[in-house]
């Protein structure tokens, strides 16, 4: 029996591959002698430098930055030796997560951090980059990281602007005289699973402001920060597009690559997808298995599992799915691919019991083993 895993992490339980070999382990006491392929998966999300690093022979590096209020934070991000990648999320050097609920200020945050780890990323040969961006606590249209990457961001007198949405209205010019060289040779492939512009009703500070402490005269000023910050990088790249969707991503993030940089907007799990080559693994599997740490209504909205039901389907593959918990909508999930799922817990527990990373590498490999018992005694054995 030829069998393909990928599963996303269960937050705060399991990661993908501990999750995925969790399986494993419950198949083969079934199936002893099954041809099992433990693929990594994530969404562009948290934890997917962890997936994408340590599921595809790569590395982790950690480099202290500038965190979003100021202080310093160490980042840790994925190399990929071979082909020369790196992996970021921009949550671990400028994330909301970072910031006391009592100290956020996106009129202060800054997106400096996220520059330094692509600029570590570079001093280290990488020329590749995949970067999630979502989890930001910043407002100031990336001009923080610009800046880490040596563009001048400069106010009337020249100077580099403040730090965070602050310093949008004081933008007069900007240089590209000091940019990192090797920055040119450079492509992004950026998560982006929104599709915001960068201004307006539907913008960058009008949607994501208030959940980053903003109230609403704190809206219009950055709203209005970011326009002004729009205009005057049209003028210095004519091909500045802030109503293009995703600019708005990360408190305008989106728009600072797609303008300063080589770099395109994709869906985070599209990107997963294609750079572990699910396909190639799950053309040829029996069976294919995915899940996450709650199917929802919510994980049929282009969430992993079900971009693993799609590439399955394309090769009529039966799909399982096991997760941490379901609700009633998760029954969505049976007309986007997958077959069948199976939540995980065996017991009425606390939520701390169930999370508890051992207790939930046990509940997956023996609910594991049971469904594929079932598969045993219900499928003809020549046609394992």
């Amino acid at each position: 029996m030829n069998i393909t895993i990928a599963i996303d992490s269960l937050k705060g339980s399991l990661s993908s591959l501990e999750a995925g070999h969790a399986i494993e382990e419950g198949i083969r006491r079934v199936y002893k002698d099954a041809a099992v392929n433990v693929r990594p998966l994530a969404d562009g999300g948290e934890g997917t430098v962890e997936a994408l690093a340590c599921g595809m022979g790569g590395t982790l590096e950690t480099v202290t930055v500038t965190g979003p209020m100021g202080r310093p934070v160490d980042c840790q991000y994925g190399i990929l030796p071979e082909s020369g990648t790196a992996i970021i999320e921009m949550s671990g050097a400028a994330g909301i997560t970072l910031v006391p609920d009592a100290e956020k200020d996106p009129m202060k945050a800054t997106t400096f951090g996220v520059g330094q780890v692509i600029r570590s990323a570079i001093q280290k040969g990488c020329r590749r980059f995949i970067v999630g961006i979502g989890g930001s606590a910043t407002n100031d249209g990336g001009t923080g990281m610009l800046q880490a990457l040596g563009y001048g961001i400069l106010d009337r007198d020249g100077n580099q602007i403040p730090p965070g949405a602050q310093g949008l209205a004081q933008i007069a010019s900007i240089s590209s005289e000091h940019v990192l060289p090797e920055l040119s040779e450079c492509t992004f492939r950026i998560a982006c699973d929104v599709n915001n512009p960068l201004c307006g009703p539907r913008g960058a500070s009008a949607v994501y402001g208030p959940q980053k402490g903003a109230d609403e005269a704190m809206v219009q000023v950055m709203d209005r920060g970011l326009a002004h910050f729009a205009e005057i990088a049209g003028k210095w790249n004519p091909k500045a597009d802030p109503e293009f969707p995703g600019t708005g991503a990360a408190g305008g993030l989106g728009f600072a690559f797609l303008t300063f940089t080589s770099a395109v907007l994709e869906s985070g799990i599209q990107i997963v997808l294609e750079e572990t080559r699910l396909r190639e693994y799950v053309k040829d599997a029996d069976l294919v298995i995915t899940g996450e740490g709650r199917l929802d209504g919510q994980t049929v909205m282009g969430k992993a599992p079900v971009g693993v039901a799609r590439i399955a389907k394309e090769f009529h593959k039966p799909v399982l799915a096991f997760s941490g918990s379901v609700t009633r909508e998760a029954a969505a999930c049976n007309d986007a691919g997958i077959d069948a799922f199976f939540p995980i817990l065996r017991s009425v527990v606390t939520l701390e019991e169930a999370m508890d990373p051992e207790n939930a590498r046990k509940n997956m490999a023996d609910t594991a083993e049971q469904v594929f018992r079932l598969v045993q005694a219900v499928r003809p054995r020549q046609a394992l």
